[in-house]
Formats: structure tokens, C-alpha cells, sequence
């Protein structure tokens, strides 16, 4: 089935703990089309109990966008108040605005300046945070994430 929904079909609301397995399935699915080269550091399991026991109860925030038959196409997570922690997407529902949707709920909860990091690899997601008013302040060589990848920090401020 293929999804035809735009930015305006979307509701952004926030995440419940019954979302964790939907929440999951689009992290991993995202990761695995759009960063192929990264290492799979975790199970699928492992994953799961930790957006479930980790991401979903302790985040300052987590915003998922639900399409009109009210299936997850994507998540936003906001760490510590200023940091956008997780921004993704179902593969087939890209360039649709949904994303930034998800990231204008982030900034709206936050309040304030963000910042978060990025795969420096990741042309397209650097590419949408640039589009977005992000400003890499720093490149780092892969020793902060478990990955092992180097990426980028970028801030934001309103």
C-alpha cells in the first residue's frame, strides 16, 4: 500500500508507551535506508526495550506523526530541553513536509535554541536541518557515538 499522506493529513501528537513498537520499527527502518554503512550495534530487541524503557519515559519529549488510518510514519525526540535527540522517518513517506512538522513540535517544546548531531555521511538529513536554520559548529571524529561515525554538531537558535 502505498501512502499518500502530505504534511497537512498528518496529527502530530504525542508518543504513548504503546507507540514503542511502532516508534521502533521506523527507527530501524529509517536507519537501514538511509545509513546502510552505519554498523547494526544493537538487536532488534535491544532497540525495542530501549525506546520502550529509555527513549519513551525519560525524554524531555517524543512527538510521533500519525497518518490519517492512524499508523506512525515518523518520530522527533527531544533530550534535556535543548537537544533534538531523534528525528526519523518511514522511508516511504519522505519529502512530504511531515519531518518538518516533527521538528517544528520539537522546537515549539523546547522553547529555545537547540542542538543536535548528525552522520556526517548523512548528506540528506544535513541537507534539512541546513534548510532548516541549523549551523555546524563542530565535527567530531566518531569517538562520541557507539557507532563509531563521525558526525557533525549543529545548534539552532529562534
Amino acid at each position: 500500500m502505498r501512502v499518500t499522506e502530505n504534511a497537512y493529513d498528518v496529527r502530530i501528537r504525542p508518543a504513548t508507551p504503546q507507540d514503542a513498537e511502532a516508534v521502533t520499527g521506523i527507527f530501524l527502518a529509517s536507519r537501514a535506508a538511509a545509513l546502510p554503512y552505519l554498523p547494526r550495534v544493537h538487536s532488534d530487541e535491544d532497540t525495542l526495550a530501549w525506546i520502550t524503557h529509555v527513549v519513551l519515559p525519560t525524554s524531555t519529549a517524543v512527538r510521533v506523526a500519525e497518518g490519517a488510518g492512524g499508523e506512525l510514519l515518523g518520530f522527533a525526540v527531544l533530550a534535556g530541553g535543548d537537544e533534538l535527540d531523534h528525528l526519523y522517518l518511514r522511508p516511504d513517506v519522505l519529502r512530504r513536509g511531515i519531518g518538518s512538522r516533527l521538528l517544528a513540535e520539537v522546537r515549539e517544546a523546547a522553547g529555545g535554541p537547540l542542538k543536535l548531531y548528525v552522520f556526517q555521511r548523512n548528506a540528506a538529513a544535513r541537507a534539512f536541518y541546513e534548510r532548516h536554520g541549523f549551523t555546524a559548529v563542530a565535527f567530531d571524529d566518531g569517538g562520541r557515538n557507539e557507532e563509531g561515525e563521525p558526525d557533525v554538531l549543529y545548534r539552532w537558535s529562534p
